[in-house]
């Protein structure tokens, strides 16, 4: 353990864990029981920390090695097809990645002054602070949760849990499982908890306060062979180890947390709903460096024109902006056809383009969109993408110099409502969101918390063509297939350049497209109605208990500092 205590080395294992973290995600098959080995892995390289600063470090190297591991596919948009210089991309890449980073450094410096160290305490505050700065990435700044660690767990152990407390809960069991192992191992005692730390000035507070209390003072008297060895025993029954059972008390926790993560895969929150519903899904597989030249306009609407009236179904999707172009500068024929064809087939169609809103003051809204046709109504339906990319799809105060740098039309947007109405297809209601969108399940719990009629089937509809063929593309399918096991409803999903794929209630892939190919995917999908907990409450119970468990801690802490225990101590008395 020396080893891991001062030097470069525990910063190069815990950046070295980062990396081997990215590998429990997609699409590494059983990343569950893979990241839990790298959590317990971690928390010993950080239990041997000796200063706030190295706690910090060690977590904040962890997160920059999983970070540029798992997330290098961003210089793929902003070199390959925004047509940045190859440095400033690469550069862009690691500053993000450092600036990602910050947050695991902050839960490290959280953990060690409210605890620190191996205990039921520590574990606890580690899978607290972990969770908040978990949280707080996927917040600040409008927020980038991509690899969250509850995410491997889709197909671990824990995936139990995400009905009741959402991806963020799942990685606060997944963060104390592997405090809780790492404490069996290294085979400290159910009790007592190691001593609080105290500052400086604390010490110094509490020497004072006894320096100058009446009652303190020191007696020396000569031993007595008749009272010492009593006393002697008395102290070493004291210092004597715990039964092995109290050893054994983490493990059998930890044991448990999996038990009951496994046996929640069993329970459903939601039942079906109405008539199974018939969908195609579509994916064109347009080529992103010729989508908006006109050439490239011209070949996706007679691509998707060609698509949308292969066979009919009640529900037929296309991917985001599959109409690259403003809703009423879609030609009158593609138009005209496609709403003859919902008419004569009875087939309700989602198709995406850009929509463009008329103000009489300021400059014209731009909004990323979902256009809906329900066979016999004149009325079309409109979502509009609340949650917008920063630097895709707006630009963010004090950064336009950095967008003039890439060559990516459409760079800004309006925002939707937080909670749109659903899309109606034959008794059942849609809720669809936009690519990015899906990364949030808050927000989607929101927006099924509030509408009425509350959707039964969610639909996604993305372009990850500007990722290439690259690990962003299984870590989204795995991100959307959290999302239904959060909400218990099915997940449909559209994509340009894949992964399209039909998502079953409890997570399972039903089917899906090869990526990079030009098809569609036809299946039965089943709405379900009620409510998961996680839809009624979000993030805020996880999130609240996390908070008030540091914040009881730091309490325990002062009062122990402020109100120390009695020292021990063996006095003996000489008698006349």
């Amino acid at each position: 353990m020396q080893v891991l205590s001062s030097g470069w080395m525990p910063f190069a294992c815990a950046a070295l864990l980062g990396v081997l973290n990215t590998f429990s995600f997609a699409p590494t098959p059983g990343g569950g029981w893979l990241e839990l080995l790298v959590i317990v892995a971690l928390f010993i390289v950080l239990q041997a920390s000796r200063s706030t600063r190295g706690a910090a470090l060690r977590l904040g190297a962890f997160g920059f090695g999983n970070y540029v591991s798992g997330v290098w596919w961003l210089y793929v948009s902003m070199h390959d097809y925004g047509g940045m210089a190859a440095p400033l991309a690469g550069a862009a890449v690691v500053l993000f990645t450092l600036y990602l980073a910050i947050y695991p450094a902050l839960a490290g410096a959280i953990w060690y002054r409210v605890v620190g160290g191996i205990g039921w305490r520590s574990s606890f505050a580690f899978a607290a602070a972990w969770t908040l700065g978990e949280w707080l990435r996927g917040l600040v700044f409008t927020g980038f949760p991509w690899l969250a660690s509850g995410y491997p767990q889709v197909d671990g152990p824990l995936a139990g849990f995400a009905p009741m407390v959402g991806v963020y809960g799942v990685g606060f069991t997944v963060a104390l499982v592997g405090a809780l192992l790492v404490q069996t191992v290294l085979g400290w005692r159910m009790l007592p908890d190691p001593a609080p730390r105290e500052s400086r000035s604390m010490a110094a507070r509490r020497a004072r306060k006894a320096a100058a209390s009446p009652y303190s003072m020191t007696i020396a008297t000569p031993a007595s062979p008749a009272h010492s060895a009593p006393v002697a025993a008395v102290a070493d029954r004291r210092k004597a180890p715990r039964p092995s059972r109290s050893r054994l008390a983490p493990m059998i926790l930890a044991l448990l947390v999996l038990v009951a993560g496994i046996v929640g895969e069993s329970v459903s929150w939601t039942h079906p709903s109405g008539q199974p519903v018939r969908v195609r899904l579509l994916q064109g597989n347009v080529k992103q460096d010729m989508k908006f030249s006109q050439t490239g306009v011209d070949a996706s609407i007679a691509l998707y024109q060609e698509l949308i009236t292969g066979s009919p179904a009640d529900l037929i999707v296309t991917p985001e902006t599959a109409i690259p172009l403003l809703i009423q500068d879609v030609p009158d024929a593609f138009a005209q056809t496609i709403r003859q064809y919902a008419d004569r087939t009875q087939s309700a169609i989602l198709f995406g383009a850009v929509g463009d809103v008329m103000t009489n003051q300021g400059p014209r809204q731009f909004t990323n969109s979902l256009y809906g046709l329900t066979p016999g109504q004149r009325h079309v339906y409109q979502y509009d993408k609340h949650h917008l990319v920063p630097f895709g799809e707006f630009v963010p105060q004090g950064f336009h110099w950095f967008v003039r740098l890439m060559n990516i039309p459409l760079g800004d947007f309006d925002r939707g409502a937080p909670a749109q109405p659903p899309f109606e297809v034959k008794g059942t209601a849609v809720a669809p969101d936009i690519c990015y969108e899906d990364i949030f399940g808050e927000e989607i719990a929101h927006t099924l918390r509030h509408q009425t009629p509350r959707a039964g089937v969610l639909v996604n509809t993305s372009n990850l063509g500007w990722f290439g063929n690259t690990i962003a593309l299984p870590q989204h399918l795995q991100m959307a297939r959290m999302r239904a096991i959060e909400t218990g409803r099915p997940m449909l999903r559209s994509t340009n350049t894949g992964i399209t794929a039909m998502i079953e209630a409890n997570g399972t892939v039903a089917g899906s497209l090869q990526p990079f190919t030009v098809g569609s995917l036809t299946g039965t999908v089943q709405g379900m109605d009620g409510v998961t907990p996680y839809i009624l409450f979000g993030n805020w119970p996880i999130v609240t208990a996390s908070l008030v468990l540091l914040l009881a801690l730091v309490w325990r802490n002062r009062r122990a500092a402020r109100w120390p225990a009695p020292e021990s101590a063996s006095v003996s008395e000489q008698t006349h």
